[in-house]
């Protein structure tokens, strides 16, 4: 089968490999398409958040095909169309897929049942692939109960996980703003239902977004930790808002006001992964049908991931990219 492989810190391959078997207690799935991660690249420069060692096949983002099922294994069946967590606790230690094991950036693997959710009919391919960063945003929406039509939300940050959590709180019913100074990203945050976006690179956002939400955000989520956005984030909450904190910023040391904090008497929370989301994010998209088709700006076969990974390193012309694997 064919796969993409990470051989060694930046030197990624399209190279063949022998196709796995399953246990009694496993399945064997038939990836279909796979999300690149900004992970992805950190991982490719060996520059991941936990240990790795190479080689190494990427791909946490990803639905796929049951094909075999484990005679152990009850509930799913061939055909069945999955997606899978991230975050895997065995007794041994806790994996996290496509990084310190192998991902689904090959045409198939075998996974255990308790990692997977069954896609309901009304959730395409498409939409199957991004449900691993969806449920990272409407994580963070719900780190502070939720949103309803009366709230106003900023999103500081349109990469992937930006917009996500923007359509999340638009299928909540709330008014959401996006900031980020790349033309494409807050193109594609109107296309989602934003109700308007500030480029923070063009004037002063803080009085841009007091303005536009009448005072200050009742919710505002950190999703780019870029240290100008991690400035203003606390600028954007309204008194006694609520700031969830999921962009990634390990290691960096900013200037802020936390003075903010206390005199604005705000709820901060971080935000990591989405645990015990899963389910309720896939009935979720179900149920309201978001479109989240604007997000994912370009698709590319197995064969060109290599292209894929180069278009992805420049944020002004790509957003999320998928390789079609099936």
């Amino acid at each position: 089968m064919k796969a993409l492989v990470f051989d060694q810190p930046n030197k990624p391959v399209v190279t063949d490999l022998q196709t796995p078997g399953i246990t009694e207690n496993e399945v064997l799935i038939r990836s279909r398409r796979v999300g690149i991660c900004h992970s992805d690249y950190e991982l490719l420069a060996g520059k991941y958040i936990i240990p790795i060692s190479y080689p190494v096949t990427p791909g946490h983002e990803w639905v796929g095909e049951v094909v075999e099922v484990g005679r152990n294994v009850k509930g799913l069946k061939p055909g069945d169309r999955v997606v899978g967590e991230c975050v895997i606790r065995t007794p041994e230690r806790i994996h996290h897929f496509g990084f310190s094991m192998d991902g689904a950036n090959r045409e198939y693997f075998a996974a255990r049942p308790e990692w997977l959710h069954k896609l309901p009919d009304a959730v395409d391919d498409a939409k199957g692939a991004l449900i691993e960063p969806f449920t990272c945003g409407y994580y963070a929406v719900l780190r502070h109960g939720g949103v309803n039509p009366s709230h106003r939300v900023v999103v500081s940050g349109g990469g992937t996980i930006g917009l996500v959590t923007a359509a999340a709180a638009i299928g909540m019913g709330a008014e959401v703003i996006v900031v980020d100074p790349v033309p494409l990203r807050r193109e594609i945050a109107m296309k989602l239902g934003c109700v308007g976006t500030v480029d923070p690179s063009n004037g002063n956002p803080v009085e841009a977004i007091t303005e536009m939400t009448k005072g200050g955000a009742d919710l505002v989520v950190e999703a780019a930790g870029h240290p100008s956005s991690l400035a203003n984030v606390f600028d954007y909450a309204r008194p006694e808002g609520c700031v969830s904190m999921v962009g990634i910023s390990i290691g960096q040391k900013i200037p802020v006001e936390l003075g903010n904090i206390q005199i604005k008497d705000l709820t901060v929370r971080g935000c990591i992964g989405s645990p015990g989301v899963w389910p309720s994010a896939i009935r979720f998209l179900e149920r309201t049908g978001i479109d989240l088709s604007p997000i994912q700006t370009h698709s590319f076969g197995l064969d060109d991931a290599l292209t894929a990974y180069e278009l992805g390193k420049d944020p002004t012309k790509a957003v999320k990219i998928t390789l079609d694997i099936a």
